[in-house]
């Protein structure tokens, strides 16, 4: 049986990851949910990952650091990483990019 992709979705509100879970879970994903960026780490160091979908504004680590963390560790380099924040300003997108994410996106 083929292994289903995974997605890991970090937020520290648990209802954000909810409603991505719900979305995504029905259409062949699995998702991984962790409420913190230093959980995120955990996960990303016991679990094989596709894609991470990452909170900006988070209690302790916040995005822009857990992302700079996953892009400089060899083992987690490769894994795409998309920030979904309510952040929308010029300069909060260019944080997003040069701390190694892979796409910006503003939540509605």
């Amino acid at each position: 049986m083929e292994a289903r992709p995974a997605i890991l979705c970090v937020d520290d509100e648990e209802v954000n990851s909810a409603l991505i879970e719900a979305l995504l879970a029905p259409r062949g994903y699995d998702v991984l949910r962790a409420l913190s960026g230093q959980e995120a780490l955990g996960v990303l160091s016991d679990r094989r990952v596709d894609l991470v979908l990452l909170d900006v504004m988070m209690p302790g680590l916040d995005g822009f650091e857990v992302c700079r963390l996953i892009k400089g560790a060899e083992a987690t380099r490769h894994i795409p990483v998309i920030l979904l924040t309510a952040l929308s300003g010029r300069e909060d997108r260019i944080r997003g990019i040069e701390s190694g994410a892979d796409d910006f996106i503003t939540k509605p």
